[in-house]
């Protein structure tokens, strides 16, 4: 099975105010106890593991475990100061713009044309993915009927949406564009419960009907629990547990919500 993610011994530091940049520099040796590493906040420390093609792999840590710093490392938004990230066989400091091409990345400070309206946002942003119009209209209409939004919403100026309903657009725009690596730093932060299942509803079936790989980083892992192939647990920037998630069933927890089965959007 391909390898989607692959870290070995990946490093991140960050400088504390005070110290003079150019005694970073000693941090890129990979040593433990270079005087720049000591006088550094460790935000990733020689974190490695692997996430197979296809699997929807979690990540949980509390606030300040990481994730964040992770997820922006694997998406070329920050370079390692040891070690190495691969994404499908490249590497994400040497070969960024294949990495980029390959993924899509959900964080809350996404942003959008303000004055325009959820549905011509996300038009404006499938122009490039070779549907035709009633398709993508169909499409986005449909996944954001499922995430909750009423049809005033969905015409309404992403100025005049609530915190809450702008992360459901956020989130929407990932999930249509289908990218082979789906990187989810906090989806659900500001959504209600129905909300959130729903998410990951999608995302498992992104998954099952296309073989997507899904990276997704949340503070608590009963919210993923049963979704994900296996779970990694973050503290102080390491790797502490990596798991196979419980037996816990997602359909199980769509059932307690009373939430309607819906057809794929996706086929």
């Amino acid at each position: 099975m391909t390898t989607a993610v692959l870290l070995h011994k990946t490093t991140k530091h960050f400088s504390i105010p005070g110290i003079p940049m150019w005694s970073h520099a000693a941090l890129r040796n990979g040593k433990p106890d270079s005087p720049a590493q000591l006088q550094s906040l460790v935000a990733i420390d020689r974190v490695s593991f692997s996430i197979r093609e296809g699997e929807i792999f979690g990540l949980v840590g509390p606030s300040g475990s990481g994730k964040t710093t992770l997820i922006r490392l694997i998406a070329t938004l920050l370079q390692p100061d040891a070690g190495d990230i691969r994404v499908f066989g490249h590497d994400t400091t040497r070969q960024p713009i294949k990495v980029q091409r390959l993924i899509n990345r959900v964080s809350v400070e996404a942003s959008f044309f303000k004055q325009l309206s959820p549905l011509e946002n996300l038009l404006y942003g499938m122009q490039s993915y070779g549907l035709d119009e009633t398709e993508a209209l169909w499409q986005v209409v449909e996944i954001l009927t499922r995430l909750g939004l009423e049809r005033g919403d969905i015409h309404s100026p992403m100025e005049d949406l609530s915190r809450g309903k702008a992360q459901k657009v956020v989130v929407a725009r990932a999930l249509l564009s289908r990218p082979r690596l789906l990187l989810l730093d906090e989806p659900t932060r500001g959504l209600d419960m129905r909300a959130k299942y729903e998410v990951w509803q999608i995302v498992r079936e992104l998954r099952d009907l296309h073989g997507m790989t899904v990276l997704l980083a949340v503070p608590d892992r009963e919210e993923v629990d049963g979704l994900c192939d296996r779970i990694a647990t973050l503290e102080n920037g390491r790797i502490v547990a990596l798991d196979a998630s419980s037996s816990v069933d997602l359909q199980a927890k769509d059932t307690y919500l009373s939430m309607p089965e819906e057809s794929p959007i996706f086929a």
